[in-house]
């Protein structure tokens, strides 16, 4: 035998070895994710409601598990991209959601829906017929006089929303809730109205498919002037209500979910009345960068694809 056989049966071993440690775990995963709506154009906005005023590879908080959209209307104004982790909340897992578009554009469901910084998208969705635990109804007024599941809001939503409509009114800005809380069924059934109504591509760009629906996390509810005038539709943006929704909604938790210029970012139209509570510390921080929950989380949606 060569005098240098054994020694490179040895080097091969310790070689085969080192590779076999390298593919036993070197990568930790990373958390899951959480949740949107809206697209510019003249389009029905919200729910009934409206209608009875005459980074790549990581996941986001409160999501994991792959599998299975809300109503009309979103809002808010644009900015620079950036994939970083979320602030870390009170009672909220700040952890960075997946990117859209891994696993094929294969939709998720989130892991987490009552985390207040869900993501709900056409990419993420809650579990089927989730239903929030502490829907409550928010002291303010509403555009409609029949009472409704749509009045509710999640407590800390409701809470804030409060803080919110009364600074309003201080300002001489009186405010009205138009569409809160809809369940999956509601939700189901408001798709398919829009479907039959303009054809499932363009009720793609203002309604959630069931279970996509930020409105059936209990966080998000479309509002209007106190008059109801130009509730949930696009004249609603020229209004001073929806000025100062802009300016001042963030100092109570709440964010313009779908921003004008970033439809193709949030998979719908633009929508000034639809507001999303994620907390204050958050809420200012996406409202400072202009950023929707999607760019803060590091994640487009296709939306040509549903």
């Amino acid at each position: 035998m060569n005098m240098y056989a054994k020694p490179a049966a040895v080097l091969l071993l310790a070689g085969l070895v080192a590779i076999s440690a390298a593919g036993c775990g070197g990568s930790s995963a990373a958390p899951a994710p959480s949740a949107p709506d809206s697209a510019n154009a003249a389009k029905p906005a919200d729910d009934a409601a409206s209608k009875s005023a005459g980074g790549s590879g990581s996941t986001q908080p409160g999501q994991t598990a792959p599998p299975a959209k809300t109503d009309p209307a979103a809002a808010g104004a644009g900015g620079a991209a950036d994939a970083s982790k979320p602030p870390t909340q009170s009672g909220t897992s700040a952890s960075k959601p997946p990117a859209a578009g891994s696993k094929n554009g294969a939709i998720e469901v989130v892991a987490n829906p009552a985390d207040k910084t869900v993501l709900v998208n056409k990419m993420y969705k809650l579990p089927d017929n989730y239903a929030p635990q502490d829907l409550v109804e928010p002291n303010v007024p509403f555009i409609f006089k029949e009472k409704s599941e749509k009045r509710k809001l999640r407590k800390e939503a409701a809470t804030a929303l409060e803080k919110l409509f009364k600074a309003a009114n201080d300002d001489k800005l009186p405010l009205a809730g138009v569409s809160g809380y809809r369940s999956f069924a509601t939700q189901k059934s408001v798709y398919s109205n829009y479907v039959k109504k303009d054809g499932e591509e363009a009720a793609n760009k203002y309604s959630a498919k069931p279970g996509h629906s930020e409105h059936e996390t209990g966080l998000a509810i479309d509002v209007s002037g106190s008059t109801g005038k130009c509730a949930a539709t696009d004249c609603f943006a020229a209004t001073k209500e929806a000025k100062w929704l802009a300016e001042h909604a963030a100092d109570y938790g709440f964010i313009i979910r779908y921003l004008k210029g970033k439809e193709d970012i949030t998979g719908y139209q633009y929508e000034p009345w639809h507001l999303r509570y994620v907390g204050t510390e958050l809420a200012k921080e996406l409202t400072k960068r202009g950023v929707t929950l999607e760019e803060y989380f590091g994640q487009t949606v296709p939306v040509n694809k549903q």
